[in-house]
């Protein structure tokens, strides 16, 4: 005996390939489908639509069925309520919590479809009520370390709408959906001014570019380009590891990086010790805001944040030297500060750095639009991988690519 329900698909479903990874779902779960009804929309911008039945030999293989639908845009033809059970503790959540992807997702409560606030992937979703107003009702992703007790939290599939994003018909531009791909050649120009032209418009409407840096910024000579894009507005904030923010402030006070002079490449004395002499300098004035203060440090990446009120998070890591002082080295606050920082971003720049590229990878909606550049496609293909929708890929030498960018930002200004 079988049990079966009926789902719709409606989009641009045919182009995506959304069709047919629901069809690929079902068959590879063990399921069957029957396709009753199929309009092909026959214009640039009609939209096609699909409704068919799925079935399986048992609820528990139909619920696993439907939940790999969910995942890729399809939606129960008779939507109830969602189904709400309270967290049985602090940091615990009940069985089968839904746990999210990082596309735009509704949930269905008291027969409203409310949007999801703050998406992000594999989390849980906390439905609340306003105290003061008891029709207002919130529905946001939330950490399970960040659970507490009796926090309504939705479960299974049912009510809930996931909006993937689809591939539109038409010429798009370099962000186009998941046209990016990887580019192995010298940075492109006009590839770099597509980029500067997405900076420049999240710049006048506002918005908020956040730039995820590497060390190797700074040993590859791209950090006073980086320095000037933050003094001229086009950086509004800054995430990076405790590596990148030593080596920019070595730079300053000793002309090294990883105890190499970046413009001789020569190895001065003690050279290797720089870093570590950063790390006390800075120690012993106080942080990073309180030595640029006191004219300690005055130039690089770094300083050019304090000097123009632009946030930064230093997350650290168990290989740490020092710490700075400025590093947040319990890594359930860096997560939350880093998570703040990825809800506000508008365009992300992930500059040579694999894993700190990651953890803001993982905290980002499948909407904001990513530029990633690194000397490794390994490194480019993974973090294209990550779930973006709208994303760019270059594998080059930074030392290359900053200063293009800023010259193509910058030189309207000159």
């Amino acid at each position: 005996m079988t049990v079966s329900r009926t789902v719709e698909l409606e989009g641009h479903i045919i182009d995506s390939g959304t069709m047919a990874r629901c069809f690929g779902a079902v068959m590879d779960l063990g399921g069957e489908f029957d396709v009753e009804a199929f309009e092909v929309g026959r214009h640039k911008h009609e939209e096609s639509y699909c409704r068919m039945a799925v079935s399986a030999e048992s609820e528990a293989d139909l619920r696993a069925i439907l939940h790999e639908l969910n995942q890729n845009g399809a939606t129960v033809a008779d939507p109830r309520d969602a189904t709400l059970e309270p967290a049985p503790a602090d940091q615990v959540v009940p069985i089968d919590f839904y746990s999210t992807t990082n596309h735009p997702t509704e949930v269905r409560v008291d027969g409203e479809w409310i949007p999801v606030e703050n998406v992000e992937m594999d989390c849980a979703l906390v439905v609340t009520r306003a105290e003061d107003e008891a029709d207002e009702v919130r529905v946001r992703t939330r950490v399970l370390n960040a659970i507490e007790e009796s926090d309504l939290v939705v479960t299974g599939e049912t009510g809930i709408r996931v909006d993937p994003p689809e591939r539109p018909r038409g010429k798009g531009s370099a962000f186009g959906f998941m046209q990016g791909g990887v580019s192995s050649e010298r940075p492109s120009k006009s590839l770099i001014e597509e980029i500067a032209d997405e900076m420049r418009d999240v710049a006048e409407r506002d918005g908020n570019v956040l730039v995820v840096c590497g060390p190797a910024i700074v040993h590859a000579g791209g950090r006073e380009a980086l320095a000037d894009l933050v003094r001229e507005g086009y950086v509004d904030a800054l995430s990076a590891g405790n590596g990148f923010a030593v080596h920019d402030l070595e730079r300053d006070l000793y002309g090294t990086s990883l105890g190499v002079d970046t413009e001789t490449l020569e190895h001065p004395r003690k050279g290797h010790k720089h870093h570590i002499y950063t790390i006390s300098e800075i120690g012993r004035a106080g942080g990073i805001e309180a030595a640029v203060d006191a004219g300690i440090v005055d130039s690089g990446v770094m300083y050019e944040c304090v000097a123009n009120d632009v946030p930064y998070v230093l997350a650290g890591s168990i290989r740490d030297d020092g710490p700075l002082p400025d590093t947040i080295t319990d890594s359930i606050e860096a997560q939350d500060a880093i998570r703040e920082q990825a809800q506000q971003a508008d365009l992300v720049l992930m500059l040579s750095t694999l894993l700190h590229s990651v953890a803001v990878g993982n905290c980002l909606p499948s909407t904001t639009k990513t530029v990633c550049v690194d000397i490794n496609p390994a490194t480019v293909t993974q973090l294209l991988d990550r779930g973006s929708a709208q994303a760019i890929g270059m594998v080059t030498d930074i030392g290359t690519f900053l200063p293009m960018l800023a010259e193509e930002l910058l030189e309207d200004e000159a």
